[in-house]
């Protein structure tokens, strides 16, 4: 029998009450795509079914997003890197990550969004940021908020995609 959904096993330690829902979506896509890793064919990480987004890219895309959604929660600005990161999401040319190596560099990802979330207190959480060079205005919530359903929606994505070339629909 399988576990209850994370959400569904009571408060993670650490985490204020009020972004429990945040943690417990980033813990869920790291269990997911663990699980994903571990049954989906090494040819299909890169296929692009009907001209849809790969397996690799969405959880590549799932690390990085929530990188930098939770640097302008911080208040800060993308460095360099993760520009050049951000550059790097789409590309698909050899030699190519496997699918537990890209898993893994994403849950490191999620491990340190966590760990900001339990940092995160509750009078911080409607202090306005602003996101890239537009400077669209948001709260540090609206940031946590969006990194988590953000990084859900894409690991559903991967999920589909792995299940639709496995012929499961």
């Amino acid at each position: 029998m399988s576990k209850p959904e994370v959400w569904q096993r009571g408060p993670l330690p650490g985490v204020d009450p009020l972004l429990m829902p945040v943690a417990h979506a980033f813990v869920q896509v790291q269990e997911d795509l663990r699980s994903l890793a571990a049954t989906t064919a090494a040819d299909a990480v890169w296929q692009r079914p009907g001209g849809a987004a790969s397996i690799a890219f969405h959880v590549r895309h799932i690390g990085g997003a929530t990188d930098r959604l939770l640097t302008y929660a911080r208040g800060a600005a993308l460095s360099d890197a993760q520009r050049a990161a951000l550059e790097a999401e789409g590309d698909e040319s050899p030699p190519r990550p496997t699918l537990e190596q890209l898993v893994d560099e994403t849950v490191r990802s999620l491990d340190a969004a966590l760990a900001q979330v339990r940092a995160t207190t509750a009078e911080e959480l409607f202090a306005p940021r602003t996101i890239g060079r537009a400077a669209l205005p948001t709260t540090v919530l609206g940031l946590l908020f969006h990194a988590a359903e953000h990084a859900t929606r894409h690991a559903g994505q991967a999920i589909t995609t792995a299940r639709v070339q496995q012929g499961a629909f």
